[in-house]
């Protein structure tokens, strides 16, 4: 779809407003509003915002970071690729958008940008990535100054699917009018917590699709009186909700394995290939400064803990869900083409550009080195005594974002991949935010954390 085609169909739909949308360093969906009659001309010449917005933090308040302050300002550029009519509100459309400096170039501290970086780094190397997200969210009712979930059903009960079966239907066939391929829905651990699943994609379509499932899934819920919530522990006596990446890596039609997927190998176990052990090694290496990204808020590390089923160890194993990547079983039958890598220590509070962008960067330093990811676990890492952990390098992932914040900032190829501007407004943006939450009660972390994501 070109620009043309998204006015047309604006046009067409009679649509007053398009949002130009993006996701910030605080993991928030933000966004300006053009009036469709001037769509024509936004979509080239974008809209205005402020620098300082890339400082802004999720408790509403303004990093520190040189540069991102009241003077200058970016343009919002949408992706005519992304346009989508909204089904729950009226007569709206929206795009996803990067950041463009007032020169036309890509502004350093994009997001979305970033992971264009890094897809571009794959198909230097003759590689592309699909990708794709387990979204877990929570469907709640707010009861005075208290959330609730909205219902009491179990883990994966068919009580479950009844009890939101409406609303649930609503939200798929929203996310079907929106171009959204669905893989599986059930019900997780907590009650009123949902899972649904999404197709795969190329790695840039598949992190705009994380933001389009927020999206569509708290408009719609809303319509029924309901919030959902994708905050990673909404309720701190239930479940926590991830956002599992899953990745793959393909050879790109100019490389010599033309759509072949490069984590296959069928005289390997579980079919995983030697590139893909690599890319493990180094999603390992570097798995501490990692979930800094992929967890990005105070909130992640009550998730994050032994034995929860979220991973709380640098540790990977054949459907070992406790380990920080699980590899998952192959299906019969397309063996070749559903290997793949899991991330569990993701969550949606990490803005998804980044994390999957930080995922690939991780990944190719273990293939660029050769990194050995040693044996793959066949317990739950918890079970290990401290002594037998060490032996194997296995270490505890960090506790609190403090914690992982102070691993990025030693990570000299996360911090490389994402580029001195992007590093530093992202570091004092968490940084932040950790001191915010200091002085707040558990609660009170919880309930500031329900209604962002």
């Amino acid at each position: 779809m070109n620009a043309q085609d998204v006015v047309q169909q604006a046009r067409n739909a009679n649509l007053r407003l398009v949002r130009f949308l993006y996701c910030d360093n605080g993991g928030i969906i933000r966004g300006k509003a053009t009036h469709a009659s001037k769509l024509a001309t936004r979509i080239s010449e974008g809209i205005g915002q402020t620098l300082a917005m890339q400082a802004f933090t999720g408790v509403e308040s303004l990093a520190a970071v040189a540069g991102m302050g009241p003077i200058g300002e970016f343009r919002l550029i949408p992706d005519p690729q992304t346009f989508v009519i909204l089904p729950y509100v009226p007569n709206t459309g929206s795009m996803m958008c990067d950041m463009i400096r007032l020169d036309g170039q890509p502004w350093e501290a994009c997001p979305r940008t970033f992971l264009k970086r890094m897809v571009a780094r794959l198909a230097e190397q003759g590689m592309r990535a699909e990708a794709a997200v387990e979204h877990e969210f929570y469907l709640a009712r707010e009861e005075g100054d208290k959330y609730v979930p909205a219902d009491d059903s179990l883990c994966y009960s068919s009580r479950g699917l009844d009890e939101q079966a409406e609303v649930m239907d609503a939200i798929l066939a929203a996310l079907e009018a929106e171009g959204v391929s669905i893989e599986l829905f059930h019900t997780e651990l907590g009650p009123a917590q949902q899972e649904l699943s999404i197709h795969y994609a190329d790695a840039l379509r598949a992190a705009d699709n994380v933001c389009l499932v927020r999206e569509t899934a708290r408009g719609v819920a809303r319509a029924f009186d309901l919030l959902a919530t994708f905050a990673p522990k909404p309720f701190l006596d239930q479940a926590g909700s991830g956002a599992h990446i899953h990745l793959s890596l393909w050879g790109s039609e100019t490389s010599e394995h033309p759509g072949k997927n490069l984590f296959y190998d069928a005289n390997e176990r579980g079919g995983l290939s030697q590139r893909g052990k690599h890319f493990i090694g180094g999603v390992l290496r570097h798995i501490r400064g990692l979930v800094a990204i992929t967890c990005g808020s105070p909130n992640s590390y009550r998730r994050l803990l032994p034995h929860f089923w979220s991973s709380a160890y640098g540790a990977y194993g054949f459907d070992n869900r406790e380990g920080a990547i699980r590899i998952p079983s192959i299906f019969w039958g397309r063996e070749a083409e559903s290997i793949n890598l899991e991330l569990k220590c993701a969550d949606h509070s990490g803005n998804p550009y980044l994390s999957i962008g930080a995922f690939i960067a991780a990944g190719l330093d273990g293939i660029k080195n050769s990194i050995d990811p040693g044996e793959p676990q066949e317990i739950d890492p918890g079970n290990y005594s401290d002594e037998e952990r060490e032996q194997r390098g296995i270490r505890r992932l960090p506790t609190s974002l403090d914690e992982a914040l102070d691993e990025l900032e030693h990570d000299q190829v996360l911090m490389e991949a994402l580029g001195p501007l992007l590093a530093s407004s992202y570091l004092a943006v968490k940084r932040n935010e950790s001191a915010f939450f200091k002085e707040k009660t558990a609660e009170e972390e919880t309930r500031q954390h329900f209604y962002k994501y």
